[in-house]
């Protein structure tokens, strides 16, 4: 096996062991590798390996990569999303991970209904309140929902988080733990057209502290397929 495919496997073998600690069943977390930067070449050995979720940060380098890879492997946008890229998301990703407003929830509505289709989308939640991340804050979130749930063709599936940035992968645990305590006050609602399912946090730093506390996505890019390119 080459370099990547015995990253993924070291990666999937981190997440298991994970997952018992927590004492949940690895088959319910899902691992989208982070390709942004890389080449297609490299995204073709994650490929060749079994890795069949992939993540881009960037819509125009995500429409080179789905092009060139097309359909058989899935296409989650992890990154911030501009309101004038809204037009293509709908035919290159099956997952929005950043959605934030609700501006932008109603352009994806929009644009989803042209099409016929019901976008899966996740809320992005600023964590750490940072002034340099996108996010809705925590005190806000359950009101975004409740506001997003109201469009017809958008379909809420949980909550994303990027936590303030850490050197120690254990203290990123509060932020994680709290991610998933505002998923459950929202899960209490009951609102009838959203799922908090999904809670995509944790990356290549911290991915196997955000499975104990409940991930169901974690974003893995470097430990995957190595260093960024510069």
């Amino acid at each position: 096996m080459g370099a990547v495919a015995d990253n993924l496997s070291a990666v999937q073998e981190r997440i298991a062991k994970a997952a018992a600690r927590a004492g949940r069943d690895p088959a319910g977390i899902t691992l989208v590798a982070v390709t942004k930067t890389i080449p297609v070449e490299r995204i073709c050995e994650a490929v060749e390996a079994g890795q069949r979720v992939f993540g881009e940060n960037r819509v125009q380098e995500a429409q080179t990569k789905v092009e060139a890879l097309g359909r058989e492997v899935q296409w989650h946008l992890i990154g911030h999303l501009q309101r004038n890229k809204v037009k293509v998301v709908c035919d290159l990703f099956t997952l929005i991970h950043s959605v934030d407003s609700l501006p932008l929830a109603r352009d994806i509505d929009a644009h989803a209904a042209r099409r016929g289709i019901v976008m899966p989308i996740l809320i992005q939640v600023n964590i750490g309140d940072e002034t340099t991340k996108s996010g809705v804050s925590v005190s806000a979130a359950l009101e975004l929902v409740q506001q997003v749930a109201t469009l017809s063709h958008v379909a809420i599936r949980g909550l994303m988080c990027v936590p303030p940035m850490v050197e120690v992968a254990e203290h990123s645990r509060a932020a994680f733990s709290e991610l998933r305590s505002l998923a459950e006050r929202i899960a209490a609602e009951r609102l009838p057209t959203v799922s908090m399912a999904e809670l995509s946090m944790g990356m290549s730093h911290d991915f196997e502290v955000a499975v104990e506390e409940g991930a169901t996505m974690v974003r893995v890019g470097s430990a995957i397929f190595g260093p960024r390119p510069l």
